[in-house]
């Protein structure tokens, strides 16, 4: 049997050689990338967590501190009047007024107080102040007082001043109310009436607009993809005075009236269309081209290849778009404020919310608990949808043709 002999110096430079360190094998971008998208991840995730923890917070613990105390208590000022001379009791040579500075049930705790609203401070619960009508007070930390004179109480009047440590306290009834306010379920049948038509329209639109723009021949096709292109930089805004112009124009003419539902589907199918052809467009074009000439030398026309092959075979288009016009719209607030009137029968979700709101913001603790409500129908959109959400947005974005 041959033997194969192996040169020493080579045995020992293998030897020598280090082994690959695992540091070696990270990739610098890779790192970045992935510490890029953990970013992006915090900043969208904390606003939200932080406007679901406010949701389901008291009301009275909202309007004097943050979210992120939601689990420490909280502080709050407070004032309490105190029974009248006519509620004394004598006992042992003194008087007494005895009571409580919160209700019954009350969880708060005292941790100071004061006589006087200028200071409310002034002692620590358990310590005794004098008052400025006579007598000593002493307030305990569970709120109860009891209030000694040498001479009998001769007051009308008298209040108390505190500063109260409020556990935390989660309620659902921030929900209850949005969800029990009159008007909210129809917001929802107008919100759906809106957004379903003003999503499937310009998708069956685009649809014919981006096969043509793909795969027929035609004159000026290249400078039709440019107009699409360029109308996507186009402010809605900008747009939104001179066709509300338009459509008061056409009720005049017609005798009817521009704020119908038909008046917003055409808006919102306007605003959406650029954005839909681009991405499909830009889908079909990678399609593969063997299959198209196949289909034609077997005699297909452009409508039986656009319906039975391109159709099923840009779905990933179609739901990305479909994701991104649906989001639009159910969250829409400007479009629905100007093509529809503010009556019962067609005012929207968001419109309701603002209603519920006030008009000065004071009861900004149903915003936290409507803007969740909004959005379960949005997620279960998306979440039914997301699987083909990534292959299409990409396919849209990257590839053209």
């Amino acid at each position: 049997m041959a033997t194969i002999s192996t040169p020493q110096s080579t045995v020992e430079a293998t030897a020598a050689r280090p082994a690959p360190s695992w540091l070696a094998k990270i990739s610098v971008g890779k790192v970045a990338a992935q510490l890029a998208l953990l970013l992006l991840v915090v900043i969208w995730t904390v606003p939200t967590a932080g406007l679901l923890i406010s949701s389901v917070r008291d009301k009275s613990q909202l309007t004097i501190s943050g979210w992120w105390t939601a689990l420490t208590m909280s502080q709050g000022s407070g004032a309490s009047t105190l029974p009248t001379s006519a509620e004394q009791v004598a006992e042992g040579g003194v008087y007494v007024l005895r009571g409580s500075v919160f209700p019954e049930g009350d969880n708060r705790t005292i941790i100071r107080f004061g006589t006087s609203i200028n200071n409310p401070s002034a002692a620590d619960a358990g310590e005794t102040l004098d008052m400025n009508v006579g007598g000593s007070i002493t307030l305990e930390s569970d709120g109860s007082f009891e209030w000694v004179s040498q001479t009998p109480f001769e007051h009308d009047r008298a209040r108390l001043f505190y500063i109260a440590g409020i556990p935390p306290t989660f309620t659902m009834e921030n929900y209850y109310e949005v969800l029990t306010s009159s008007g909210i379920g129809r917001s929802f049948i107008n919100s759906f009436t809106v957004t379903i038509p003003a999503t499937v329209i310009p998708i069956l639109i685009a649809a014919f607009a981006a096969y043509a723009l793909a795969w027929m021949s035609f004159p000026f096709r290249g400078l039709l993809v440019a107009l699409v292109v360029g109308l996507l930089v186009v402010p809605l805004q900008m747009s939104l005075i001179p066709l509300l112009r338009m459509y008061n124009g056409i009720a005049n003419v017609t005798g009817g009236s521009s704020k119908t539902y038909l008046g917003i589907w055409l808006a919102h199918t306007g605003f959406g269309l650029p954005l839909a052809i681009y991405l499909l467009r830009n889908y079909m074009a990678g399609l593969p081209k063997e299959i198209m000439e196949s289909a034609r030398m077997d005699g297909a026309s452009h409508f039986q290849i656009f319906t039975t092959m391109v159709l099923p075979l840009s779905f990933p288009a179609l739901a990305s778009f479909a994701i991104f016009q649906f989001l639009w719209v159910w969250n829409d607030l400007l479009v629905a404020t100007v093509f529809l009137e503010n009556r019962e029968s067609q005012i929207v979700l968001t419109a309701r919310l603002r209603e519920l709101l006030g008009s000065r913001g004071d009861n900004w603790e149903i915003l936290t608990a409507g803007a969740f409500v909004s959005i379960i129908v949005p997620l279960i959109v998306f979440f039914s949808l997301q699987r083909y959400f990534v292959r299409g947005l990409l396919a849209g974005s990257v590839k053209g043709g």
